[in-house]
C-alpha cells in the first residue's frame, strides 16, 4: 500500500538529541502544544498537565536529574507531560461533590492520556522539521522531581519531550530498525514467543555480535542499570501516593 504524507512521516522519525542554535519560534511551539491537546483521551477528560520549561536553571536541573544528558539543557523547548488526576478531583470538590480518592486505574488512565498527548507532540513537531526526544528519565528521582515541578498529591511526571532544529548530522543519522510486524502483532491472543522465534526477532538488531552478546550487554545497560532501578524506585513511590489515607487539603 502507498504510503500518504502522514505515514511517511511516522516512518521517517527519529530521536534526535542534538540540535542547532536556531530558536523554536513562539507560535510553531504553541502548534506543537495545541495538536497535543487535540488527542484523543478518558471520556475528553484530558487527564494531562503540560508543563513548558522556559527557565533555563530548570532545564539545567532536568539534564542532572534525568540521568545526566546535556542535551536537555540545551535543547529550544522541554515539555513535561504531567498525568493529572488531581484537577478534576478539585473540580469535583469545586462542585460540591463527594470524590473518592484517585487510585491506581485512574492513574494509569492519565498516564495513558498523557502519553497521547505527548505523540501528538511528536508527530506535529515532525511535520513542522523539529526534531524530538522521548526522555523516559523523568519518571526517576520522585523526590527531586516533585520538588523542582511543584507537583501536588496525584500528579505524576509521565512523559518528557524535548524539541529543536536537528543538526546535519542528526538528519543523516539512520534511524534504528525495528522488529519484523509479525513478532509485533499477535492475533487475538497473546501469543509466548519461544527462544526460537526470540532470536528471529533481535538477530538483525544483534548482528555481527550474536544474540546472546548483543542482549546481554543491552541488559546490562538498560534493564539491570542504576537508572531503571531507581525508575522502578520512583514509580513505586508516586503509586504509594494513592494508598488509602485521609485527605489533607
Amino acid at each position: 500500500m502507498e504510503r500518504n504524507e502522514i505515514m511517511e512521516s511516522l516512518y521517517r522519525r527519529k530521536s534526535v538529541r542534538a540540535y542547532t542554535d536556531e530558536p523554536v519560534p513562539e507560535a510553531l511551539k504553541r502548534a506543537v502544544l495545541e495538536a497535543a491537546c487535540q488527542a484523543p483521551s478518558a471520556g475528553c477528560q484530558q487527564l494531562y498537565t503540560i508543563l513548558d520549561v522556559t527557565d533555563q536553571a530548570l532545564k539545567d536541573a532536568l539534564a542532572v536529574t534525568c540521568d545526566n544528558q546535556p542535551f536537555i539543557a540545551r535543547a529550544p523547548v522541554v515539555l513535561v507531560f504531567c498525568a493529572d488526576c488531581r484537577k478534576w478531583y478539585d473540580a469535583y470538590v469545586e462542585a460540591g461533590c463527594t470524590p473518592r480518592r484517585p487510585g491506581a486505574g485512574d492513574m494509569l488512565l492519565a498516564i495513558t492520556d498523557a502519553a497521547i498527548a505527548a505523540q501528538n507532540a511528536v508527530v506535529a513537531a515532525e511535520s513542522l522539521g523539529l526534531g524530538s526526544c522521548y526522555i523516559g528519565d523523568i519518571l526517576e528521582r520522585y523526590e527531586d522531581h516533585r520538588r523542582l515541578l511543584s507537583l501536588p498529591e496525584w500528579v505524576l511526571p509521565a512523559v518528557m519531550l524535548v524539541l529543536g532544529w536537528p543538526t546535519e548530522q542528526q538528519k543523516a543519522r539512520p534511524k534504528p530498525e525495528r522488529c519484523a510486524m509479525e513478532h509485533i502483532v499477535h492475533e487475538n491472543r497473546y501469543r509466548h514467543m519461544d527462544g526460537g522465534e526470540l532470536r528471529a526477532m533481535l538477530e538483525r538488531r544483534a548482528g555481527d555480535k550474536g544474540f546472546e552478546a548483543w542482549v546481554q550487554a543491552f541488559c546490562a545497560r538498560k534493564y539491570n542499570s542504576d537508572f531503571s532501578r531507581e525508575m522502578t524506585r520512583s514509580a513505586e513511590r508516586y503509586l504509594a501516593d494513592l494508598g488509602e489515607k485521609e485527605e489533607n487539603p
